[in-house]
């Protein structure tokens, strides 16, 4: 070994030794914000979205001239935080299982390792768990890029008590999974429906004999697959891991930039952030009027508020009566924001589903 490469790994190693302390002092001082807390409040709040939002940003902004990359380094720093978090009260976060969900990766993602991720057979379980005080946060799949919005979820929030805190967005990578050595072997391929029509041009392509079945998750789609030698699963890379699948191909959907957005769900409010959202359920009240939605959104365009997204979605009161689903940029707190919110409450019942920090990478 040359004296320089020696020498090189000492460095590595006092570094090391040297960021290690810091973590241990970080840890500490996270610890000390416990003891703070509790002696100014019963029951504090210690999941800050507003603030990890805030250290994330400055993570970024220090890196202008770093060698790893943003998200290399916001994953490292939301494990840190997750791992302090723990030391002052662990979270219990709900997601729609089972092992090896997306849902599941996505609250990794969001919460890092340091929290007890509850693992639950539907989405509508995930809301009843967090209302009922049983898990401090919910994490549940809002839209997808290709396939559009998730309609058990739009049915939840249109009756849901609690607010939206925070989303993240997980890019989706699926992978054709299945115990078969051929794709000629395949009868059966099971998927969630959403996770079908994301691959479905490739599904027509090499697997136009198979029959597509939708399962309630990918997760239950690779439980089923490793049961029957004769089908597959479209799920990703986890849940191979998962259930002791093979890998018959990897990166199957039809659109390589496909992602999904995931919404934060708890009892809590946040305050602005400066770089936030607020989404809201509008059900018109002039249905019948020419030009009712026009009318509707008219308050957006008169307040020069950004819509991100708008969706309908039935509304279930009577026949094709639609609701709207929209997110605008900005927080309810800001005065312009809620003086469109008042504005529109002319035109149609508003639900206000939360103001949240944007996603970060």
């Amino acid at each position: 070994m040359s004296q320089d490469l020696s020498a090189i790994r000492q460095q590595i190693d006092k570094t090391d030794i040297e960021i290690q302390e810091l973590l241990n002092k970080r840890a500490q001082l996270a610890k000390q914000v416990a003891q703070a807390k509790y002696a100014e409040e019963e029951n504090p709040t210690f999941y800050r979205p507003e603030r990890e939002n805030q250290v994330l940003q400055n993570v970024i902004t220090r890196n202008k001239d770093g060698l790893l990359e943003d998200s290399t380094l916001t994953l490292l720093f939301r494990e840190i935080m997750s791992a302090c978090l723990a030391l002052q009260k662990k979270l219990r976060v709900g997601c729609l299982g089972p092992e090896g969900t997306y849902s599941q990766a996505a609250t990794f993602k969001q919460f890092g390792h340091g929290v007890d991720c509850i693992l639950l057979p539907t989405i509508p379980d995930v809301v009843k768990e967090v209302e009922a005080g049983n898990l401090q946060y919910g994490l549940v799949p809002v839209e997808n890029s290709t396939e559009g919005g998730i309609n058990q979820t739009l049915d939840c929030f249109a009756t849901m008590q609690l607010q939206i805190c925070g989303e993240v967005e997980l890019p989706i990578n699926h992978c054709l999974l299945s115990n078969a050595t051929q794709l000629s072997d395949i009868k059966i391929v099971y998927s969630h429906q959403q996770s079908l029509g994301q691959c479905r041009k490739w599904l027509e392509t090499h697997l136009p004999h198979a029959e597509k079945r939708a399962v309630a998750s990918n997760a239950e789609a690779a439980k089923l697959a490793e049961q029957n030698p004769d089908s597959a699963a479209i799920a990703g890379k986890i849940a191979a891991t998962t259930y002791d699948l093979r890998k018959l191909e990897e990166n199957i959907e039809d659109e390589p930039n496909n992602t999904t957005r995931f919404a934060v769900i708890s009892q809590q409010t946040v305050p602005p952030t400066g770089q936030d959202k607020t989404s809201l359920l509008l059900l018109p009240t002039h249905v019948e009027k020419a030009g009712s939605l026009f009318e509707l959104l008219q308050p957006l365009s008169d307040n020069q508020i950004n819509m991100t997204r708008i969706e309908s979605h039935p509304a279930k009161i009577e026949k094709w009566q639609y609701m709207f689903f929209i997110d605008i940029e900005g927080h309810q707190q800001e005065p312009t924001v809620n003086q469109t919110i008042e504005a529109l409450k002319s035109h149609a019942f508003v639900k206000l589903l939360g103001s949240y920090p944007k996603a970060i990478l």
